[in-house]
């Protein structure tokens, strides 16, 4: 069993005080404490997987092309966006050594979906207060593929640089929502060597921002004190993106090759109604201020291989990005002059 660690913020006397004037007993305090223990436990194990998707769904595509662009083009695109679950995320293992609240009904350990799983469940037993609670854990996408559509449009600037912009609708999903939206500076370098140039070789650099967030149906814990108000979780994770791309132009079919750096931060908070057991402890903003624990920073490494072919001021583009992940994206441009 894990042992909570509460800091310096009080939460402590917080339960003891709330519990005391509501002649409770210490035991439902550390029950109270080893339920939030094994939420922290969940959520880690549960949304990873998804937050990590969603890094390599919002890194590809920025590029639409390393050429150098002239002041004022405007291209603007209607992308699609595939990504390819492993079968390895769509899973964890749950026993009940993970847990000091919870346990497995009717076994040992079980494998229950992460957010990127299937629509099976695990049903977890515990007791509160001495009266039991009984939580069916949350489902996934149930999806082998996720797609989702976004625009992205890129405005010609200064000495072969371009402002970029991407933004998708919020796509709803099985028990998720996601939605990501950003903005980059693309510079040519090429133009800088003129051999590359007289080749039809262009290189190019960009620096990115992306927001992604991502809200997924989470637990529904019944309680003698009512629900608790787990039934959302949600993450907001901040992307910032270093890319290299490197075209050669065969006539009207460019085929580039980029390099992908990015630095992820992640956070995380519990959303839904707030329960009648905030009249006595709130617990929203406990269980909120202990999830900072699994507060992280990630980087990526990626690859990136694209195709696009002209058709007057029209443009079909095709790219993979591969590392951990692997994901697709195919789009349509146009450009104005």
């Amino acid at each position: 069993m894990r042992k909570s660690a509460w800091g310096k913020s009080g939460i402590v006397a917080l339960f003891f005080l709330g519990f005391a004037a509501n002649a409770q007993s210490d035991a439902t305090t550390q029950e109270l404490n080893s339920l939030i223990d094994d939420a922290i436990f969940f959520t880690d194990r549960y949304i990873t997987p998804a937050t990590d998707a969603a890094v390599y769904q919002a890194a590809s595509g920025w590029i639409s092309t390393p050429q150098k662009s002239n002041l004022w083009d405007f291209t603007v695109g209607v992308y699609v966006n595939a990504f390819l679950v492993p079968q390895s995320d769509r899973q964890f293992r749950l026993s009940n050594s993970d847990f000091s609240f919870f346990t497995i009904d009717g076994a040992d350990t079980a494998l229950t979906p992460t957010a990127l799983g299937s629509d099976e469940f695990v049903t977890l037993n515990g007791t509160l207060n001495g009266e039991p609670v009984v939580v069916k854990s949350p489902e996934g996408v149930n999806r082998e593929t996720i797609v989702y559509p976004y625009v992205q449009a890129a405005l010609g600037l200064w000495k072969g640089t371009e402002i970029v912009v991407k933004y998708s609708p919020e796509i709803t999903l099985k028990h998720v929502n996601y939605q990501v939206y950003g903005a980059g500076l693309k510079h040519n370098l090429s133009q800088y060597f003129k051999r590359m140039a007289a080749k039809k070789i262009s290189l190019t650099a960009l620096l990115a921002y992306s927001k992604e967030d991502i809200t997924v149906e989470f637990l529904d814990v019944q309680t003698a004190y009512g629900n608790l108000g787990f039934t959302a979780l949600n993450s907001l994770i901040d992307t910032w993106q270093l890319q290299l791309s490197a075209a050669k132009a065969f006539k009207k079919l460019e085929l580039s090759a980029g390099f992908i750096m990015n630095t992820s931060d992640f956070e995380y908070e519990i959303q839904g109604k707030k329960g009648a057991i905030e009249d006595i402890v709130p617990l929203h903003d406990i269980l909120n201020e202990r999830l900072r624990a699994i507060y992280k920073t990630k980087s990526n490494y990626i690859g990136e291989l694209s195709a696009r072919y002209q058709f007057s001021r029209i443009y079909v583009q095709t790219s993979i990005a591969f590392g951990k992940f692997v994901n697709s994206n195919i789009s349509l441009q146009y450009k104005f002059k």
